[in-house]
């Protein structure tokens, strides 16, 4: 049953905007959205696919600011979504078929490890300054990295950008402006193929869906015009522990 009230919808709210800031500069957000979601009553499988709806919003905010600032490689779009669409959408349907009961932990469990990856491993998503791309077909494990980013992030969501990062950058070898924009033309893919899946399961709270999806679109905007301004450690240590808070508070929810 959804806790309906003003105090709960206003968490969600908050989380959004954050999410969508964090987002636009790194990735990670959906490990705030998907405890609050939790937070205010909806199953596990019905939060992970609810969250979907928001991916999808923020998702195009960035990509219009990224394009606008001419940091959007057109050229690479095409083959990055192949792979990563195959995946996202064999790791929706997974998810969707996965009973809550269990799905619950593994989700609360995989975004407090991401988080202390994040924390204690932040050159893993750091892409690597002043390098020249490869093309994918010249990269088996761009390949490989793409496809196995699209099943995470089909799945579970949580974290997928420090995934795609690390892949574009580290595999691919995109500069960071580069390598976000890229990054959020496929969680865009895939964020459609999984709200699709899910939708179709009917595991979609269409309300508090809208609720955070615009939310999140005012946090990416934010994100693009003050999140770059923070220090990174800051911002580190800011999200680790509110997602171990979070991540709590829904696990002790009865």
């Amino acid at each position: 049953m959804i806790d309906g009230g003003a105090g709960t919808y206003l968490a969600v709210v908050a989380a959004g905007v954050a999410a969508g800031a964090i987002n636009t500069v790194a990735g990670g957000g959906s490990m705030l959205t998907l405890p609050a979601l939790m937070a205010l009553g909806l199953p596990a499988d019905v939060a992970n696919g609810t969250n979907r709806l928001s991916v999808v919003s923020q998702s195009i905010s960035g990509i219009l600011g990224f394009r606008r600032a001419g940091a959007l490689d057109e050229a690479a779009v095409a083959p990055v979504l192949l792979p990563t669409a195959a995946g996202a959408f064999a790791g929706a349907v997974l998810a969707s078929r996965v009973p809550p009961g269990v799905l619950k932990p593994v989700l609360l469990a995989t975004m407090v490890a991401v988080a202390a990856l994040w924390l204690a491993r932040p050159a893993a998503v750091t892409a690597p300054a002043r390098a020249r791309p490869r093309r994918l077909r010249d990269s088996p494990a761009g390949v490989a990295g793409l496809l196995a980013a699209g099943v995470y992030g089909g799945f579970v969501q949580a974290g997928v950008g420090f995934v795609l990062l690390s892949v574009l950058g580290g595999a691919l070898r995109y500069g960071l402006a580069a390598a976000n924009a890229l990054k959020l033309v496929c969680t865009l893919v895939f964020g459609v193929v999984a709200l699709a899946v899910f939708a179709r399961a009917g595991q979609v709270a269409w309300g508090p869906a809208a609720v955070l999806a615009a939310s999140t679109v005012v946090g990416s905007q934010l994100g693009v015009r003050f999140a770059v301004r923070a220090p990174p450690a800051a911002v580190r240590w800011i999200v680790f522990c509110a997602v171990v808070a979070t991540c709590a508070g829904a696990y002790v929810r009865r």
